[in-house]
């Protein structure tokens, strides 16, 4: 795990249990030797049960509030739109857990 994912871990988890977070992964660079100065931070995320229009209002929250602590921007997956078996596959070799409750 890449220090600005392990050195932010408080914040982290604190921004997913105000936001209705079920699981949270890093993937991609961010979980490799491959990650730099102009890499995005991709994460896997999964919610709660929440009704739809808060859903949309936190997610795109929960989004902005990452690449404000991060300071670069944050590719946010939601579990439920994973489809394509060779992006599972690859989002699966490395993912690492950030947060679960």
């Amino acid at each position: 795990m890449q220090p600005i994912l392990s050195d932010n871990l408080e914040k982290i988890r604190a921004l997913c249990q105000t936001h209705h977070v079920k699981a949270l992964f890093a993937f991609g660079s961010a979980c490799t030797d491959h990650f730099n100065d102009k890499s995005d931070i991709d994460l896997l995320i999964s919610f709660m049960p929440m009704e739809y229009g808060d859903y949309a209002d936190t997610y795109f929250e929960l989004a902005r509030k990452f690449e404000d602590l991060f300071k670069r921007p944050v590719d946010l997956v939601t579990d439920k739109s994973l489809s394509n078996p060779y992006f599972i596959e690859s989002v699966n070799q490395n993912k690492t857990l950030l947060y679960e409750s």
